[in-house]
């Protein structure tokens, strides 16, 4: 009943919340919002491509503006991060004995930072995400897996690896590589790409939560969405939207362990997690502590161990195999693939042995594939900004006109 009767009221409070802001929620309001939205949905480089890049340029101005006074404000923690950028870079040029711990700090800052970017990449994603754990987290733990194979041992170098992967002198027993040898050897890559996926959830916890102590509506289409499915909620039909009002109960009722559940498992619907958690004032680190345990602990060893498993020396040998079962066009696909699996093993045995032209078109593939994810993570970027400018200038428009 306190359920049902919260539920009921949401609706009143946001219609007082709106009377209270001068919008008074009629229908020639709701039109023109929808009208607003399509007109800033249609903006997008390839229907309008001078007013989207000309919005984009000015939008990336206001927020350097924006981050520039949020960073003099700050100015006493900038100072302090400069500092020890200072001392580090001292300790980096100056020659002694601590120079070995200083490039091994580097390397090791550097791949981490690496791994951490490429998930804040994946979850953020400004319209889109850049699925880096299809591109680069999954390809580099099956390499890892294919060499551990073949070469009987993981003793090959520790990350940062080189540009390729060498089996080390002698190798190892046959049948002497477990899943947990392979699991500890991408560990680290695997744990800093969770928790970058974790510090990606941030950004939408922040913003509903200030919306919901500010009381201003945010300027972000996923809070708008995230308010009109707590409108609807009685009448809600469709498969998504009840599943995605389970993960918010669960997330409101259940709290830390609704939050750890939500994120442990490859979720779809943990995209409004942040919002929710957010415009329901739950405890930052009840938030992100959750979080980051479920995504950086118990998601990455999951999808880890299914990455290891599917790229196991026999199932790989029975996936090739099964490749060429299948009916007229197995045989044709199977030779490549044959190929190159056996190109991998000859560049394991033989570091800079030139691969054969027949195998190449699998490489060139995946290159050609991460080239248009990137440019279209990229493109929708340069659209986000194009239409959070339009939407600017929108609410400027319809400001000056109640004044008058």
């Amino acid at each position: 009943m306190a359920a049902n009767g919260a539920s009921c009221a949401r609706p009143q409070k946001r219609a007082a919340r709106d009377k209270h802001n001068g919008k008074p929620t009629d229908s020639s309001v709701r039109e023109r919002r929808q009208k607003d939205k399509e007109d800033r949905l249609s903006l997008v480089v390839w229907r309008r491509p001078v007013t989207t890049l000309h919005y984009f340029l000015l939008e990336t101005l206001i927020k350097l503006k924006e981050w520039t006074l949020k960073l003099w404000q700050r100015r006493g923690a900038v100072f302090l991060v400069l500092l020890l950028c200072s001392l580090f870079s001292f300790a980096y040029s100056t020659e002694g004995a601590h120079q070995q711990y200083v490039k091994y700090l580097e390397k090791r800052f550097l791949w981490c930072a690496y791994w951490v970017g490429l998930g804040i990449l994946s979850s953020v994603g400004l319209g889109t995400g850049l699925h880096t754990f299809l591109l680069y987290l999954g390809p580099h733990i099956a390499s890892v897996t294919l060499a551990a194979y073949e070469c009987s041992s993981t003793d090959f170098p520790e990350p940062p690896y080189p540009d390729q992967i060498l089996c080390p002198q002698g190798g190892g027993l046959e049948g002497s590589i477990s899943l947990f040898s392979i699991m500890s050897k991408v560990r680290l890559e695997a744990c800093m790409w969770g928790a970058g996926t974790a510090i990606g959830e941030l950004p939408p916890y922040f913003m509903a939560r200030a919306a919901r102590q500010s009381g201003a509506d945010p300027e972000d289409e996923d809070y708008e969405e995230f308010e009109e499915m707590l409108e609807q909620a009685e009448g809600a039909q469709d498969f998504v939207t009840r599943a995605k009002l389970g993960v918010q109960h669960m997330v409101q009722k259940v709290g830390f362990f609704g939050i750890l559940a939500c994120a442990s498992i490859p979720n779809p619907l943990f995209d409004l997690a942040g919002i929710t958690c957010g415009h329901f004032m739950v405890p930052f680190w009840t938030f992100f502590g959750a979080t980051l345990i479920g995504k950086a602990v118990i998601k990455m060893h999951i999808q880890k161990l299914f990455v290891i498993i599917t790229f196991s020396k026999h199932i790989v040998e029975q996936m090739v195999s099964l490749i060429g079962s299948v009916p007229r066009v197995g045989p044709s696909l199977q030779k490549p693939f044959s190929q190159y699996l056996d190109a991998q093993r000859n560049k394991l045995h033989h570091a800079g042995g030139s691969a054969s032209a027949d195998e190449n078109w699998l490489s060139w593939v995946f290159e050609k594939v991460v080239l248009v994810m990137v440019c279209y993570f990229v493109t929708s970027i340069v659209n986000s900004m194009a239409q959070s400018y339009a939407k600017r200038l929108q609410q400027q428009r319809h400001s000056e006109e109640k004044t008058k």
